[in-house]
């Protein structure tokens, strides 16, 4: 169980560092907000299942599962808060093309 364990804790990480690197590889606010709430929800899931697995039927589990179900539910409600407020007070969705993005 522990080889299982943190090869999914891994995999979770890994999620993550994706998540960064969209941070870097986005253009827009919109894209990178986007990108990084959905990674990172998934990235933190992963991670309190291979917890779960580790620590089996305990209270921290119990701890980890709750603190899981809170960022399910609140990542994506701050995410769209965020985005929604920067949409209503006027920032612009930018569009990019990719021989535009070359030239500057």
């Amino acid at each position: 169980m522990q080889i299982i364990s943190t090869l999914i804790i891994t995999i979770g990480f890994v999620f993550m560092a994706f998540g960064v690197t969209a941070m870097f590889r986005f253009k827009n606010f919109y894209t990178r907000i986007l990108a990084s709430s959905k990674i990172d929800t998934v990235g933190i899931i992963t991670v309190i299942i291979g917890l779960g697995i580790r620590h089996g039927l305990s209270p921290f589990t119990a701890k980890i599962v709750l603190l899981g179900i809170i960022l399910v539910i609140f990542n994506p409600l701050v995410a769209h808060i965020l985005v929604r407020s920067a949409y209503r007070s006027g920032h612009k969705i930018e569009f990019f093309n990719d021989n535009e993005a070359d030239n500057t």
